[in-house]
Parts: structure tokens; sequence; C-alpha cells
């Protein structure tokens, strides 16, 4: 209890989210929601914010990424002890679940600022012998399982974080939902506000909505329907008995399913989607709704690499708790900055040939893609036309990607052998590489040692896209679908470049994969690669201009001060 006792003094904002990645030791994170957690728990910290973060232990993680000569992706389990880096509250608190009390115990990280600034993220645990072999693995793997396993671990990390905070001691003046997976802690709110009143005749009218939306902020990140979890009420009175009236959830959450993100929805004052045009493909997937925008960003200390860092802190000091010092990066010297990134750029080619097969050079122009494989990413844009891209890029570009597919997606595991594939189909004429086991040390090395960093989503289906933003911190250019945040990041030819139309869809129109093709083609040859051999000096200014005019703005230190004025203190 005594290492929680010094985060009591004062009311805190309680963030909740399914998976926070704060360091790869800490597998409990899939991918960029995770990793957003983690940098917006990081930058609360560096600006010592009043904050507490919830989450799920995840014993066996993610899964950690294999991928066989052939593109075959197969997955492992994650062993890590959270002995090593965690010790345990000494609090438990229980949940009912199918009838039984399943009983949870909590870890805490403290996350330390080098301002001297700490934050407590709690873990919550199933793996206590006082529960039933079924329960105590219910907190082992993330988005593994099925509905069942999903809506039990969403019951842990909403009603379960909500009790553990309260018995912790831990007095919350806001619950931010990162996402509907915490939606749960809405009702567990509603009773705690329940209306001392004894006999009414509409049942809905003993629960306090007014009270418990005034505590709550909600955001939503994706503009993808299967994005949004959904339980049938069946399962819901399975799992939950006589916990909440469905009568009451129906009107809070759908009539047809229990859908989290409308329950989160109906129960937050302040909701928002990650960046200007989400909050506008938002309003249209879910109309009648008021959803603002709040534009992610990137912890910039953390997503910088080494040999950036040391011209920052020469020419920009600060830089690390004052990200809008970019706006200065054009007094950094043309060869200093070049050199530091050719210092990163050879830590990843040196990275790529040892571990794969590759025989990448430093002085070719390389493309760097790394996020989910999954469909609508569009991984394989890049070779719609493989003719045309030899004739392009043969001996003048080379590609790494990386990237996990979800389990179940076997759509997304064959985008991985399709690349993969490629690499074969081109070898000798355009070196492609797919690195395996994609994790933060590995995202850092890519979006620092690339050249120019390749986003094809088809649009409007990219609430965000961080990883763009992380390299932007290290000035690299985003060659991107006007979509997510680059919308808001893009200037032609100044900071980076577009690819396809102007990004007018507030729905997904498959016909465009060959105008964006197209249009990628052509920019690749007439304007990127001539501008990377003939043209040094502008293409340092770009360089020069991404960071100052991203990285300045495009980080959780802004992100974290819009919240406070537009979320909490309202």
């Amino acid at each position: 209890m005594s290492i929680i006792y010094k985060y009591t003094n004062e009311p805190k904002i309680a963030y909740f989210s399914m998976e926070i990645g704060l360091r790869d030791e800490i597998p409990t994170f899939s991918g960029g929601l995770g990793i957003l957690a983690g940098d917006t728990v990081k930058s609360a910290t560096d600006l010592d914010l009043p904050f507490v973060a919830v989450t799920l232990i995840c014993r066996k993680g993610y899964f950690k990424q294999r991928i066989s000569k052939d593109g075959v992706q197969t997955e492992e389990e994650v062993q890590w002890d959270p002995a090593v880096l965690m010790k345990q509250t000494g609090v438990h608190v229980s949940v009912t679940i199918e009838g039984r009390e399943v009983v949870l115990q909590s870890w805490v990280y403290i996350v330390e600022s080098p301002r001297g600034g700490t934050i407590p993220v709690i873990y919550m645990d199933a793996n206590l012998p006082e529960n039933s072999p079924e329960d105590r693995i219910l907190t082992d793997k993330l988005y593994g399982g099925d509905d069942t396993y999903r809506i039990k671990q969403e019951v842990i990390l909403g009603i379960g974080g909500v009790r553990m905070l309260r018995k912790l001691g831990l007095h919350i003046k806001k619950y931010h939902m990162n996402e509907g997976h915490a939606a749960f802690l809405t009702l567990e709110l509603l009773h705690e506000y329940k209306k001392d009143i004894e006999s009414v005749w509409d049942e809905s009218r003993i629960w306090d909505m007014k009270s418990v939306k005034n505590l709550c902020v909600f955001t939503t990140h994706t503009p993808v329907a299967a994005g949004h979890d959904k339980f049938s009420y069946e399962l819901y009175s399975k799992v939950f008995g006589d916990y909440f009236p469905i009568a009451t959830l129906k009107e809070l959450a759908g009539e047809k399913d229990l859908n989290m993100t409308l329950l989160g929805f109906n129960l937050s004052k302040f909701v928002n989607g990650v960046a200007k045009k989400h909050g506008e493909v938002s309003q249209n997937m879910f109309p009648g709704y008021e959803i603002k925008s709040i534009t992610n960003g990137v912890h910039v200390f953390t997503w910088t690499c080494e040999s950036m860092k040391k011209v920052f802190d020469k020419y920009l000091p600060g830089w690390a708790n004052e990200p809008e010092t970019f706006v200065r990066a054009g007094v950094i010297p043309d060869d200093e900055l070049w050199a530091a990134h050719s210092a990163a750029k050879k830590k990843l080619i040196d990275y790529v040939n040892t571990t794969t097969s590759s025989k990448m050079k430093a002085d070719v122009l390389t493309i760097g893609f790394a996020r989910r494989a999954t469909a609508y990413k569009r991984a394989d844009l890049l070779f719609s036309e493989l003719d045309k891209l030899e004739k392009i890029g043969a001996g003048k570009i080379q590609i790494i990607y990386a990237g996990k597919a979800h389990p179940k997606d076997e759509v997304g595991k064959e985008l991985i052998r399709t690349i993969v594939g490629y690499k074969k189909k081109l070898k000798g004429k355009i070196e492609i590489a797919f690195l395996e086991g994609y994790n933060m040390e590995i995202a850092l090395d890519l979006v620092s040692g690339s050249d120019i960093w390749l986003n094809t989503p088809l649009r409007p289906l990219e609430a965000s896209g961080t990883s763009g933003m992380k390299a932007a911190v290290n000035g690299v250019m985003n060659f991107s679908v006007l979509d997510g945040w680059w919308i808001e990041g893009h200037i032609e030819g100044f900071t980076g470049w577009s690819i396809g139309p102007a990004p007018t869809e507030v729905e997904p129109n498959k016909n465009m994969n060959k105008i964006d093709a197209d249009d990628l083609y052509d920019k690749l040859e007439n304007v990127v690669i001539p501008a990377y051999y003939n043209d040094r000096a502008n293409w340092i200014r770009m360089m020069q201009n991404a960071i100052g005019k991203n990285a300045n703005y495009f980080n959780t230190h802004r992100m974290m001060r819009m919240y406070v004025t537009e979320a909490y203190i309202r």
C-alpha cells in the first residue's frame, strides 16, 4: 500500500486503456493504441499532471512474431515476469463473472520523468490461487480468445479497475476511457452515484447519469466498424447476471447489441476523435453525438534517435520538455543534421543486413513502412504494377517493412506473405526486407533511419497514424495518403508529399487503388527520387521543415495540454 500512498494526496485523472506500451520489457501492448497510451502517460509525467493509469497485466503479452522465409507469420507466447519491473500493491478486489467471485490483485509500475515527476500505472491481474483455472487466465493474453474472453477482460478492466482505485485510496476527478474497452467503468460509477429512491415506477430514474457523465471522457480511435467492440445481450446476461438491468443498458449501449462505444459516448461529457478528419468521420458514423477532435501526438524524447538527440541538445536546448522549440530547427547546420540522419540510417541498414538476407546500402533512398498488417493499410499498394515499380526504382530505392497481423487476421497474414513474395520477384533489382518481431526498438530504428516514411491507408480509415509523427521528429519526411494527422501536417514539397487526391471522403471508396498508385508512382519517379539524388540542400531543408512544422505540434505534450483545457477541467 505504501507505494501508492504518496499519490492519494490530491484528486487524479484516471486513464483507462486495454493496452499501454511503455517499454518492450513490459509487453502489454499490440501497436499504435498502446504506444499512444504509453506516450500519453509519459507526457503526463513530464508535465506533472495529477494522473494515474489502469490497464491489464497481460502475462503472456500479445505475441512474439516469427516470419518464415516464405513470409508465413507464426505466433509465440511471450514470457515475462512482472516482478522484475513492478511491485504488487497488496490490495485485492473482486468482480462477479458468471456468478463466480473473481479476485483481482494489482501491480504498479512507476513512470519517472527526468524532471522529477512520477505517475503510477496500475496493472490488473486475475492470476490468483483463489480463482478457478479458467478465471486465472483472464489477464493472460491481450486481444486473445473469443467474445466471452474479451467481455470478461473488459469487466476486469472497467469494473475491477474502478474498484481497485477506490480501495487504493485514490480519489478520481475524471475517468478517461481510451477506446471502448473500458466503458463498463461507467456502469460501476452509476452504481456509486445511484439515487437514494426506494420505490419508483421507472427503474431508469434511479441512475444518476448526469453525475457520471460529468466524470467521464471518451476517446474513440478507429473509423473501422470492426474496431468497435459489440457483445450480444445474451452473452452480457450470462457474464453479468443481475449487475445492471438490460432495459436501461439498451438505452445506453444500443437496442440490438451492447456497443461499448455507444455506452462510452452516452455516459461521457466530452467525446473526441484523434485527428480533425477523424472527428468528422466519427460524427458521420455516430450521428446525433457531439464529437470533438484532439489530434494525437508522440512523446518526442522516446521517439528521437540518439544521434538526433545530440544535435537537438546542442542547438535546441530544452526540446524534450518544450517541443515547441522545434520551430527553430532551421538553426541546425545542414551538415550536422545530415550526419545525424546518416548515423541513424547506418544503424538501421546494419540491423537489416544482419537479421535478414538483404544487401542494402546506406547511399540508396530507403523507404520505411511499418504498421499493423491489415487490409485497409494497403501495404501492397506500392507493388500495384511491378514492372512500373521496377522501371522507376531499380537501383534507386530500397524498402523496409515491419508489422504484425492479428493471429486471426488471415487477410493480414496473407499481406505479409505477398510482400515477402515481391521481395523474391524483385531480387537483384530492388532490395526489400520484412523485419520480424516488430517492437519499440525496431520502430525507433525504422522511423529515424528511413529516408522517407510511406503510408498508404484507404481513406478515411486512418484515424491518426502516429508512426509518421515519430518519423518527423527525426527529420524523416512523410510520403502519405491525405488521411488522419497528415491532412493537418502536410505542406506539399515542404514537409513531405501527398499521395492521391484531396481528402473529401467520410466513407471509404474502394475504387481508389489505381488512382492512388498512379500518383504514388508519378511522384516517386519525378519528384522524390530526383530530390534525394540531385538536390541534397533542398532535401535537408525539408528535413528541417518536418521537424520545425510537424514535430513542433504533433507531440503528446501539446496533446495533453489540450486534454487538460478541453476535457479534464470542463
